[in-house]
């Protein structure tokens, strides 16, 4: 597949890996790499010595290109920019602040820039700033968002009608079915999170990844709808107290650790969007991969021979 998504990142399919915090490390990046995607190293950990660790693993498992993701919002050290351009990194996605705080640095020094937005401001700030791309990010998804989210369907559109760089869609993104209706919205590549969470590379507990598989639809909680961040997270008795508060503090989320590497679902909060709902299975990256290319294709497919079926009766003198 060969777009402005692929071309910029040197990939073979335009499906990004979403930069979740100490899950997004060597052994799930370097499975979507290798699968043909775009594998992304997460600094939100703020573990700066860990990530620099988890770059020099990728270089031994896999040769295909990466990329790593600053989260503002989290970001300790000043010298980020320097951190990420020393590690030898063509592909950054910023994201959770103001993408004019690092974007000038990080192209002076020869790098690709996508910022994540969760609106159309955000988007044509972005891209003011010089961003090579967008990923346009739905409040469906999981993680950290805008308290005033905007559904995929409605921001994908409007972000792409009013903007002439490329756009990742991220948030409600599963399958070759919702690539599709991505595509049809304006975007030229997906990111995947909580597809990813729950892939057999991915270095979370089993009883997180059983949460997603066997979760619903309305699974999702969201969390500090009147501050700053918002959150949209797995339901849990944890989650269901907290999403009650007026205002939930990051301190108050307890033990990420215990979660996502101890198992349990009550020490903090596991990041899930709802598309939790409509997936029923853990699976390797490549075969999450393949399967959403193949279906991708099939369901573009399907859609031109249904027009093609039809188009003679759009025309004078048709059937």
């Amino acid at each position: 597949m060969h777009n402005r998504v692929t071309d910029l990142l040197g990939i073979e399919y335009p499906i990004v890996q979403a930069p979740m915090g100490y899950i997004a490390r060597a052994p799930l990046a370097s499975a979507v790499s290798n699968a043909g995607g775009m594998g992304i190293i997460e600094t939100s950990s703020g573990r700066l010595d860990e990530v620099r660790d988890e770059i020099r693993k990728m270089r031994d498992l896999t040769d295909k290109p990466f990329g790593v993701n600053v989260a503002q919002l989290f970001v300790r050290d000043p010298s980020i920019v320097e951190f990420v351009v020393d590690q030898g990194v063509r592909f950054v996605t910023t994201s959770a602040g103001d993408p004019t705080k690092y974007t000038a640095q990080l192209k002076a020094a020869g790098l690709t820039v996508f910022h994540v937005v969760p609106n159309l401001h955000g988007a044509l700030k972005a891209v003011e700033a010089g961003v090579d791309g967008l990923v346009v990010e739905g409040g469906e998804g999981g993680g950290f968002k805008n308290p005033r989210d905007v559904a995929s369907m409605v921001l994908l559109p409007l972000v792409c009608s009013r903007v002439g760089v490329p756009v990742i869609a991220a948030g409600g993104i599963t399958d070759g079915r919702s690539m599709a209706a991505a595509f049809a919205l304006g975007a030229e590549g997906v990111q995947m999170g909580t597809r990813m969470v729950c892939s057999a590379e991915s270095p979370v507990h089993e009883n997180y990844k059983r949460a997603i598989v066997e979760g619903d639809e309305t699974g999702t909680v969201f969390l500090n709808r009147h501050h700053r961040p918002g959150l949209r997270v797995v339901r849990t008795n944890r989650s269901e107290r907290l999403e009650r508060e007026e205002k939930v503090d990051l301190s108050e989320l307890g033990s990420v650790m215990d979660l996502y590497f101890g198992g349990d679902m009550e020490a903090s909060i596991a990041m899930a969007g709802q598309v939790m709902g409509r997936i029923d299975a853990i699976k390797p990256v490549a075969a999450i991969i393949r399967e959403t290319i193949d279906e991708f294709y099939g369901v573009i497919g399907g859609l031109a021979k249904y027009l093609a079926e039809r188009e003679p009766a759009r025309t004078p003198g048709g059937a």
